[in-house]
């Protein structure tokens, strides 16, 4: 049969990425422990499409996820855009992978556990023999205002607060480890399940520990910045204000 993307395309423009978006497919994610987790991944692949050629072949995308059926991972995207290279005839690809992350957390006082979950987003460009990817993830955690505790007489507002972090990384990090300076970061974190002494214990913790954005934000590069694994991130705070009508935010990019 006629292949008709690679016809000639006289208007001799490139196109920097063509390819697929929203590909639902289930990954394996792996756990800091050595377990495994399946989850559900919402996919885009993309390549780089030189002048000459008409298009590309999209079914390629799927016959690639396909090949990698079963070994889709996280720590073999390497892999995975080299592939698309390879399959689509292109020197440069770019993949992303955004999927929920489910990890047990265990209450501070009853020690009762549950899932908690966070967001994941993977972002991963291979050309001409280099690799290059960026860690995202998204967790709600609790800020306590401290304005609002030291001029107030019998409390301090409170609110969730949604920490959006990306990360470049020589070496391996964990999706664990990346969650832990977060959480470390804010007033609280946050629990599925809580029995009564656990929820006093959060709200007395949270008031010992009260954070503003700009807080979070420092506490977080902080622990950043002391990681020699971490060449670069990028780091937000949004608070979902409890007694305004407005979220506060703060924001930081550093490449060290």
């Amino acid at each position: 049969m006629k292949d008709v993307q690679k016809e000639y395309d006289p208007r001799n423009i490139q196109i920097d990425r063509v390819g697929v978006r929203n590909v639902n497919y289930p990954i394996t994610a792996l756990y800091h422990d050595g377990g495994t987790q399946s989850t559900i991944a919402q996919i885009s692949m993309s390549v780089m499409l030189p002048r000459e050629y008409r298009g590309t072949h999209m079914s390629r995308f799927i016959e690639t996820l396909e090949e990698y059926r079963g070994r889709v991972t996280p720590h073999n995207l390497e892999g995975f855009t080299r592939r698309l290279c390879e399959k689509l005839s292109a020197s440069e690809s770019s993949v992303r992978f955004l999927f929920p992350y489910y990890f047990r957390k265990k209450a501070p006082v009853s020690g009762i556990e549950s899932f908690s979950k966070c967001d994941i987003d993977l972002q991963a460009n291979y050309s001409a023999g280099n690799f290059d990817m960026v860690t995202g993830l998204a967790l709600d955690v609790q800020t306590l205002c401290p304005c609002s505790k030291e001029i107030s007489r019998y409390g301090a507002h409170n609110q969730r607060a949604t920490v959006s972090l990306s990360v470049k990384c020589r070496g391996l990090v964990w999706f664990e480890e990346l969650i832990a300076m977060i959480e470390n970061a804010s007033s609280s974190p946050l629990y599925t399940l809580l029995k009564r002494e656990d929820e006093k214990f959060i709200t007395e913790h949270s008031y010992e520990n009260p954070r503003f954005v700009e807080d979070v934000i420092r506490e977080l590069a902080t622990r950043l910045d002391a990681d020699g694994r971490i060449t670069w991130y990028r780091a937000g705070v949004e608070s979902f204000e409890s007694i305004h009508g407005h979220n506060a935010f703060a924001e930081i990019e550093r490449a060290k």
